[in-house]
């Protein structure tokens, strides 16, 4: 049984977030043009998709940290702030950005609240997941037989 954790994120994160796009799963707020990722960017995504590739990743990361909320998520996705000459310090992720894609997640039956301990991945969100990463082992394993054995 292929695991999203088998599979490297480079390669898993891309293919989900073209299924995220094409199941319309999610799709960007009409501000996210204009959003930064977090207090610690100077600017905001340059690729038109990023809402799709941040998806995608809350998705694995839901997935793998078995249940976690939107503060959680925002240190996950922060960075150092760059303050001059003063030594930098640890900056959350926008927790807007995160909020809105858990919420589309969720609406869109992929993940689900659990326990008031944040959100975990549903059903059809685990099957999602295992498909893709499958259906990418497969094409991997192709090229790399050591990797037959996670199918």
């Amino acid at each position: 049984m292929a695991h999203p954790n088998d599979v490297p994120a480079s390669a898993l994160l891309p293919r989900l977030a073209s299924e995220l796009k094409s199941r319309q799963a999610v799709s960007p707020p009409t501000w996210a043009a204009f959003a930064k990722t977090g207090v610690h960017k100077q600017r905001g995504p340059v690729d038109p998709e990023w809402w799709y590739l941040r998806s995608a990743s809350v998705l694995r990361k839901v997935y793998l940290k078995r249940a976690i909320g939107v503060s959680r998520l925002s240190a996950e996705y922060g960075g150092k702030r760059d303050r001059g000459s003063a030594p930098y310090h640890a900056r959350t992720g926008s927790r807007a950005v995160l909020r809105e894609i858990v919420q589309q997640l969720e609406k869109a039956g992929l993940l689900q609240p659990y326990k008031g301990r944040g959100r975990r991945v549903t059903a059809s969100g685990q099957k999602l997941l295992d498909t893709v990463s499958r259906d990418l082992l497969k094409g991997l394993a192709a090229s790399r037989p050591e990797l037959a054995k996670y199918l």
